[in-house]
Formats: C-alpha cells, structure tokens, sequence
C-alpha cells in the first residue's frame, strides 16, 4: 500500500511539473560583471545541484577557480578549457532547472564584442534578459551593446542586475545613479518592461533570499522575480500561423500536415486559408503524440488533417481567411552578419523562413549600426559581427509578419550556397513596395548606360570568377593537334573551376561567319569577328579558348590588337607539313586535286610566328603547360 502511495505521489509530482511554466532567459554583461557567477550561486542557493556536482565544484575553485578563497561559482558554466584559464565566457552556456513554481532555461552569454553573434544565438530564443553592472564602473558602452541587441531581438523583459555591490559597501546612493544613467539611455529603445535590482553574486545578496545588507531595497530577490515576472502575454495568440513542415500519410485514409503552431490558435472546425494557393478547407482533426486535441497554441508541435483534399507541401502556410500575413517579396529587415567571410552584397544566398526556403538577394544597404554608440553609418558590405538595416528581394514571394508583432513569422536567417554557413540572421522591418525599391543607378552609372557601358567593372567580375579575362589563341596547320589541344584545354580549365569559353574554326563559321568563304580578305574577317567576341568576353572576366589556323603574321598581330596585348596568349602548334598531313590525309588529299583552296601549307603559305608565349607540337600537347602560363599571368 505504502508503495502505490508513493508511486501515485511520484506520477502527480510529474504530472505537476510538467505543467509548470517555462521562462528562458539569459544573462549579458560586460567581460568579469559576474554573468557565470550569478547563475552558479542561482543554482547553488536554490539546492539545484547534485552531491558530485558539489564536490567537483569546490576541487575545481581550489584548482582553477577566481574567487580567491570562496567557491567559484562561475566554473558551473564555464565548460571550455579557454573559459577556465582566462575566467571570461567565449560560447553560450545553457543550464536547466526548476523551482516549485517555474521551469529555467537560462542561456550565459559572452560578454566581449567579437561574441556578438554567440550573444544573438542565446537571445533569440530568451523570454527576459538579466543584464548585469559592475557597481564599481556603472552602465558602460557593453551595458548599452547588450541592452540594444535585446532591444533588436525583441525581449521585452529585462532586470538590470546591479553586481558587486560589496565593493561599494551597498551604498543605495551607487545604486540609484546607475539606475537613473541606464533609464535615460533605454528611452531610445523599445523595452516595455525594466527592473532594477541591487546584489552580490559572490555573497549570494538578493539571489535566492533578500539581503540584509541592503534593507533600503524593498523589491524581491532576483530569483523570485523570476518566478514571478508575467511572460505568457508576449507570445502572439491572435494571428494564426501554421507553416507546413511535413505531410504525414502514416497509413491508409490519413493525410495530415504537421508543424509547430508560430503564433495564433488552431481549433477544430476552423476555416483556414492556404497559402500560397488561397484554397480554403476547415480543419477536421488535431492529432498530438497524446491523441486528437480541440485546439493547439504556440509552440505546440501537432498534424492537422483538412476536410478537403487540398495539394499542400513544405512551405505552405495555413492562416485564417480574414486575417492574412504579408504576402511580398520585397522587405526590409535588420541584419546580424554572422559568417567570419565578409558580405558580398552581389551573392544571390539562401533564405530559411518558417518552413520556406528561396532563393533571396541584398537589394540595398540602408545602413551600419556602431552597437557601441547607437550611431548610424553608411556600409557597402558587413563584417562579422555586424549590425545593420537592409532591404532583400527573395525569388519566391515570402509569407510574413514584422518582427515586432510575430517572431515567428518575422524572423529568418541567410545561408551561403556555396559554403552552406549561415550568414546572417534577420528581424523583419515591413514589406517594401516595388516602386520604393533602392535604386543602385547613380548619375555617373546613368552617364555610364548612355554610353554603352556596363556598371560592372572589368576588376569587380575578375574578382567575382577568381580569374582574369584572357584569350588563349592556338594556331597551327591543319591536322597539327590545335583542335585537340584546345578541347583538352577547356576540360582542364573547367576541372580547375575557371569560367571559359572555346571558339574553334568549325563552330563559328557555321553561324557568325557563315556567309564568308576562305579568300584571304573573308578569312581577315572572320578572324577579326572572333577577336571581337573574344576581347568582350575578355571583359567579362571570361577566358577564351580559340583553335585557329591564322596563317599570317600581320593578321594575329591585328587580333593581339583588338583583344589587348595583356591578355593575348598565342600558343603555337609547330606540327610540320609531313605529320600534319598524316593526321588529315583526306583533306590534304582534296587540296592536291583542287577542290579545295585556300589550304595553309599548300596552296598559301603559313607563317610560323616568331615570338609565340608557347610552342607545342602533336607529340606534345602538354595543357599544364598552358595552366601554367595562365596561372603565371595572374
């Protein structure tokens, strides 16, 4: 009897945890304010910690602690060798724990500038953040860094946690003049609810129990403020979002679309919209891992199944009929550069929304914000770590709510295509307008247009391929190996990741020259036609390949001429007569009898060049050897 007792007490104790609330926080301050010291003694005040956890904390003090004599509460979080040897916090630390009322999840984060993306990763997720003061030093340029990134990232609970109050001798008089510095800051910044609270986290002053060292304090603890701070209202439960993530069809008769709810609340028998497709259906089930439910609410993950059948997949979204998103391609949103690899604003990257997954582009960059000043600054690209307003264009049109109203569904990040890192991470501004889009067309570009030339420069595509533009010119007999050579040529190119383009004899005589015969004034402009298309790809950053006899010296000095003598490369074939007529003993052949003319090395001569960049033969057609030579020029 006494055992079903206490597995009955057992199983409500569960049943009562389970449905307790949760609140993830997260702690940011300056370099050694105390972050990984307050949430130690939080854990070891509150009697959160097992007996081996205790016993390896105090060995751990006495080895590498910085406390001096006291325990060194902060070794809780800080797990990396680095963090240890150097006491400051470098990745985010997560912990779990739980008091009678509420559960934790409390996110340490970096205090140092160069860890801002670390800080943004733990605060993305966070309900309230504890941005901790050194009373000693006051609200510093961090304090202002850390209270405008939460402010970005929409938190709208924060308890400024005035630390080392010790120090002080817990004058209230310190106390109050960091309060009244840091409110006048805030009043630039979207935070709705601030609180401030004096303590010591090495002393445990105002943690757990309110101190008696500081009676001129008659708020609560930190720790019952955290029980007790009201955060169910900031999620969103009036606009219905449900992005589609998979559809199930576990079994025969069933097809359902699973997600997490983002925002809003799904019942049965409602009438919901899809979009992009805007058929409507009512929803006839909501099936859970615990069986069919009435309704669901963030962030509950279920499958909803349709009365009709409906063609739904992965990024589709089902919303309520009078209550739409923005269906747009073009937005604003504010930018955290991520990736340690600078912003090309010229890179076409992959944007992750909700469930949706398109192609996007940086239109403009509106500006740069210094997050230590709050000032405003011109950018043409962003660093690691930077922080800025931007307007985007995706491929595909996006199904958003700004980010001030829905994190959800204003939320998204920025993928690399080729690296696949994440670049950056946004917060949707509102949706921009076609005719309000930036225009990058200035006065000079305008000029630029008027006169037929690009706004892309010949530097800015070299740097794009990785490559400059030149012209591999290879000349020779025929049956001399040129042809080979070339296409032996563009394979290794390609192989090597150059961008080239191969023009031989054959190809463009059958379009661009195709009326021209082989005379010697048809064939000067024949050739004067390719170095034409050679000298404009050239100019796009392209490398061409061009397989031609050109038997006259006077002309390929012409063709170095209009394709520049900086990027001609004339590549020599110096197969003789003899071979060369073995390799094509047919045309040779026709040539003799007459019925072809106009034969290099036989009815006309062939000039041998003097001072070619290379010289091959059909015994050697060494392409690295012309790798070489190009990479030489770069």
């Amino acid at each position: 009897m006494e055992a079903k007792t206490k597995a009955l007490s057992i199983k409500e104790f569960l049943e009562q945890d389970e449905k307790k609330d949760l609140l993830r926080l997260l702690t940011a301050g300056s370099v050694d304010d105390g972050k990984s010291t307050l949430i130690g003694r939080l854990l070891f005040d509150s009697k959160r910690l097992y007996e081996d956890q205790l016993l390896a904390l105090e060995r751990d003090s006495k080895r590498v602690g910085h406390a001096g004599e006291n325990i060194d509460y902060a070794l809780l979080l800080d797990g990396l060798k680095a963090e240890r040897e150097q006491g400051i916090t470098i990745d985010v630390a997560y912990r779990y724990f739980s008091t009678n009322k509420r559960k934790f999840i409390i996110a340490d984060t970096p205090g140092h500038e160069q860890y801002t993306r670390n800080m943004v990763t733990g605060a993305s997720t966070s309900n309230l953040a504890v941005i901790l003061v050194d009373a000693e030093h006051g609200v510093i340029t961090q304090t202002k860094r850390h209270t405008f990134l939460v402010s970005l990232l929409g938190i709208q609970h924060v308890i400024l946690a005035v630390n080392k109050m010790d120090l002080v001798d817990y004058r209230e008089s310190v106390f109050r003049k960091i309060c009244d510095d840091y409110k006048e800051f805030i009043t630039r910044l979207n935070i709705p609810d601030v609180h401030f609270l004096p303590m010591s986290a090495l002393h445990g002053d105002n943690v757990v129990n309110r101190s008696e060292r500081m009676p001129w304090y008659k708020g609560e603890a930190i720790l019952e403020l955290l029980e007790n701070i009201h955060v169910i209202s900031d999620r969103n439960f009036v606009d219905m979002r449900y992005p589609v993530q998979y559809v199930l069809r576990p079994e025969h008769g069933f097809r359902g679309f699973s997600a997490k709810v983002a925002s809003g609340i799904v019942r049965e028998n409602d009438e919901v919209l899809v979009l992009p497709s805007r058929k409507s259906s009512r929803i006839e089930k909501i099936v859970s891992y615990d069986g069919d439910r009435s309704y669901a609410f963030p962030p509950q993950s279920v499958a909803v199944t349709l009365k009709d059948e409906i063609d739904i997949s992965r990024g589709d979204m089902l919303v309520h009929k009078n209550n739409l998103p923005r269906i747009e391609r073009h937005f604003e949103a504010m930018l955290v550069w991520m990736d340690e690899k600078d912003m090309d604003p010229n890179t076409h990257f992959m944007i992750k929304h909700t469930t949706n997954t398109t192609k996007a582009r940086i239109d403009a960059l509106r500006y740069k914000i210094d997050v230590n000043t709050l000032h405003r600054g011109d950018a043409d690209h962003f660093r690691l770590n930077e922080i800025g307003r931007v307007v985007i264009t995706t491929s595909r049109p996006l199904f958003f709510d700004a980010y001030a109203k829905n994190h959800e569904t204003g939320s998204f990040i920025l993928i690399d295509p080729v690296t696949n890192n994440t670049s950056a991470v946004g917060m949707i501004i509102d949706r921009v307008s076609s005719e309000d889009l930036p225009t990058r067309i200035t006065e000079a570009e305008q000029k630029r247009i008027a006169d037929g030339k690009s706004l892309v420069s010949r530097k800015q595509r070299e740097e794009k391929y990785q490559q400059k533009g030149q012209t591999f010119w290879i000349t020779g007999l025929h049956g001399s190996g040129k042809t080979d050579l070339a296409y032996m040529l563009e394979k290794r190119l390609f192989d090597l990741g150059y961008v080239t383009v191969l023009l031989d004899g054959h190809q463009v005589r059958s379009g661009l020259s195709r009326e021209l015969d082989f005379s010697a004034a048809d064939r000067a402009e024949h050739l004067r036609r390719v170095a034409e298309v050679c000298r404009i790809l050239n100019e796009q950053g392209i490398i061409t390949i061009c397989t031609f006899i050109s038997p006259q010296e006077s002309i390929r000095r012409q063709i170095a001429e209009i394709i520049g003598e900086d990027q001609f490369r004339l590549v020599y074939m110096a197969t003789g007569l003899k071979e060369s007529r073995a390799n094509r003993p047919e045309l040779y052949r026709l040539s003799e009898a007459g019925k072809v003319q106009h034969l290099a090395g036989v009815d006309i001569p062939y000039e041998a060049p003097p001072t070619p960049d290379l010289t091959l033969d059909a015994g050697n057609k060494n392409v690295e050897k012309i790798v070489e030579l190009l990479q030489d020029t770069e």
